[in-house]
């Protein structure tokens, strides 16, 4: 027989953790499926800086760590299974992890976040915490002055490269093709500030250093020509994949594939609120994800409250 609960929250970064904090208290003893890899992006984030109420850097898994801790303190449960199916037709919804774990929920909390897209590379993913980043807010600070390439040419590339432009002492943007994908106005954004250089059909075939980055190995893709490019910092900025898939289209997605909400994280299926990344294109920062779970949290007590 499926385990029941008013409340099923899918997810264990700040988003997930945060409306099972919120639920709990609220005395609706929700259940979180976690996930194999529990804690979400920031267990592959060194040092976080910019979250309240940490006067010093506190590593990212330290910080998931913390979080998962407060809700079981709670009475929270915490299954670290991922969930591979649910039926969201009929109330209460049904959920099937890969374990064969069933459970139902008058109402389901969606935080299963979003996945930055790599290139694939060897280097990379030794190099990841070590110069190698997805994310220059979270990982710009500990650049300043130095510097470092922009991997992409969407709008993400063009953020995360006006930000570095205010800390790094050089910002080159590679991009496998002669003109952008960004809009026009980033793109104008770009060209006045005036510290943005371009690497013009590049795609990057290693990343060199051994501790920690040291440059590119960089192939032109119209000549062949490999060439080497010295910087101390890389940022894949070729965009993030949410994790939606378990849903199988029963919820209605923006278009950037992340699941659209309201405004208040309620989605297109009554019951079923989303949270943090997996409906946050913009941010992306665990702030807002967990204020979004909050605010997700809330919505789902209201929920129940109005449908008994």
């Amino acid at each position: 027989m499926a385990n029941s609960r008013s409340v099923v929250i899918i997810g264990s970064g700040p988003a997930a953790y945060t409306a099972a904090i919120y639920c709990s208290r609220a005395g609706l003893d929700p259940l979180v499926f976690g996930g194999v890899m529990m804690g979400g992006q920031l267990m592959i984030t060194t040092d976080v800086e910019n979250f309240p109420g940490f006067p010093e850097p506190v590593p990212g898994p330290d910080l998931m760590d913390r979080m998962r801790k407060q809700c079981e303190r709670l009475g929270v449960s915490i299954v670290p299974e991922l969930v591979s199916k649910a039926d969201l037709s009929r109330r209460p919804f049904r959920l099937e992890t890969t374990e064969g774990r069933t459970a139902e929920a008058e109402t389901l909390i969606v935080a299963t976040g979003a996945d930055a897209r790599w290139l694939g590379l060897e280097s990379e993913a030794r190099l990841k915490g070590r110069g190698v980043s997805a994310c220059a807010t979270c990982d710009g600070f500990f650049f300043k002055g130095k510097a470092v390439c922009v991997v992409g040419g969407g709008d993400s590339a063009l953020e995360e490269a006006l930000f570095l432009a205010r800390l790094a002492s050089k910002v080159t943007v590679v991009h496998r093709r002669s003109s952008l994908r960004a809009s026009q106005a980033m793109q104008d954004r770009a060209a006045k500030s005036g510290q943005i250089e371009w690497l013009w059909d590049s795609v990057v075939v290693d990343i060199l250093g051994s501790d920690a980055v040291t440059g590119l190995r960089l192939k032109n893709v119209k000549t062949g020509a490999v060439s080497t490019f010295p910087c101390q910092g890389v940022f894949v900025a070729v965009g993030h994949t949410p994790n939606t898939g378990f849903l199988a289209g029963q919820l209605k997605l923006d278009e950037n594939g992340c699941i659209a909400t309201d405004g208040r994280t309620r989605t297109s299926v009554p019951g079923v609120f989303a949270a943090g990344d997996v409906m946050d294109p913009h941010y992306r920062q665990a702030v807002t994800s967990a204020g979004l779970g909050c605010v997700a949290a809330l919505e789902a007590e209201r929920f129940l409250s109005s449908h008994g």
